[in-house]
Formats: structure tokens, C-alpha cells, sequence
């Protein structure tokens, strides 16, 4: 469900539609947790878990070989290192301005004037490789206007703004060491135009879930489930 403008009347909405449910089969939830921005926002949870742990334990159940995470959703970035037993070594987050994330892609799109999905698309035609130096989103928007005006192709403008992101969250992965494999989260995760990029970028394969935007909010529900069994 989409969040929407009140976080806290969504995820109510949501519990009381879980609850619902599993009255119908004769159960009850045991435990609720919430995660990402809004997750102090939940009155009815029993815990509230970071965005950092909850991805970090829903990647490695999915994929236990995984050894980093790069997570790119609708307001920031952050990567992961993960331990062999899936513990989080460390980490490093952009969540100071919408450079590099699925805002930055909604604002430039925008401005060309094309679905997003369509920009990956038209990226794959690029003739020339085009830089996009402006990691802020407004001056970006700007950058990518002055550069239809002077007749650049929109496939190498939406490519370039394609490795631009592949660039600001590259240089935070590289800190933590590049580990690999490596597993790609968030809504961001579905735009092939990132995924092509990163490949590019870091030379490796990319492990991207069948729904990546909701593997934080995966992990939450076996951080739930474990903490009910415990108990």
C-alpha cells in the first residue's frame, strides 16, 4: 500500500486488515514491528527495528550468500557489509538530501519528460557517455534542461543520470570495501537503467529480489516471528 501522506493512518489501516485475516483462519498477530521513517509512528507495534537491520535480515534469508546490500528507495541510499551469519559489519546512509534516489530519478524524468521506465529504456541507446555532474537534485533538473537545450540525445542525458546514481552510491559502497555478492533493495532496485549502471560500475553481477521493495519490511516480519518463538 502506498504510504501516503499519513504514515500512521496507513500502517492501521494495514494491521487492521492483517488482523482481520487472521481471525478469519482462527489466529492473531503475536507481534508486530515497524521499520523505515515512519516506524515510531505505529502505535500498535511491538517493536521498532532500523531500516539497516530489518534489510540486513531479510537479505540474508533470501540469500544467505550475500556479503553486501546496496538499498535505494524513494528518499535515500544506504549500503550494507554483512557477516557470514548475516550480522551487519557496517554501513553508511545518505539520507540528507534526495540525490541518488528514487526522487532524484522522478524530478529528472520529469524534466525529460518520459516515464522512468522509459528512460531505462532509451539509456540503452545511448551513442556517447554523458556526465552529470550535480549530485543535488535541483541543480541536476537544471543541468538536464540546459543540456536538451543544446541538443544532446535524451538516451545519453537519461544514461548519464542513470551512472550518476550509480556513482554517489558506488563511492559509499567502496568505502565498506565492495563486498560481494551483492544484492540490490528497494523500489529503485526495478529500474534496469540503475541495475545496468551498477553492473557497469562495479564489474560484477547483481542479485536484485522478486520484490525488492519490500524486503525491509520482510526482514521486520522475521525479527516479528523470531521474537515470538523466543518468547
Amino acid at each position: 500500500m502506498k504510504t501516503g501522506v499519513r504514515a500512521s493512518n496507513t500502517a492501521e489501516a494495514l494491521i487492521a486488515e492483517m488482523t482481520e485475516v487472521a481471525s478469519k483462519e482462527g489466529k492473531r498477530i503475536g507481534k508486530c514491528v515497524s521499520t523505515g521513517y515512519g516506524r515510531l509512528l505505529v502505535s500498535s507495534a511491538s517493536d521498532r527495528i532500523t531500516e539497516i537491520s530489518c534489510h540486513a535480515r531479510g537479505v540474508f534469508a533470501l540469500f544467505p550468500e550475500a556479503r553486501g546490500i546496496i538499498d535505494i528507495g524513494g528518499q535515500d541510499s544506504k549500503v550494507i557489509r554483512l557477516s557470514p551469519d548475516g550480522n551487519v559489519d557496517d554501513f553508511a546512509m545518505n539520507d540528507k538530501c534526495a540525490a541518488g534516489t528514487g526522487r532524484f530519478l522522478e524530478v529528472t524524468a520529469s524534466a525529460l519528460e518520459l516515464e522512468i521506465d522509459e528512460m531505462a529504456l532509451m539509456a540503452r541507446k545511448r551513442n556517447k557517455d554523458v556526465s552529470i555532474s550535480s549530485v543535488c537534485t535541483v541543480f541536476a533538473e537544471s543541468e538536464v534542461v540546459s543540456l536538451i537545450g543544446m541538443g544532446e540525445r535524451i538516451e545519453n542525458i537519461s544514461s548519464g543520470l542513470f551512472r550518476a546514481i550509480a556513482k554517489r552510491v558506488g563511492a559509499m559502497y567502496s568505502r565498506l570495501g565492495s563486498p560481494v555478492p551483492l544484492v540490490f533493495t528497494g523500489g529503485v532496485a526495478r529500474n534496469s537503467g540503475v541495475v545496468d549502471a551498477l553492473k557497469e560500475l562495479f564489474g560484477t553481477e547483481i542479485i536484485v529480489p522478486e520484490a525488492p521493495e519490500i524486503v525491509g519490511a520482510f526482514g521486520a516480519a522475521l525479527i516479528a516471528r523470531d521474537s515470538v518463538v523466543e518468547d
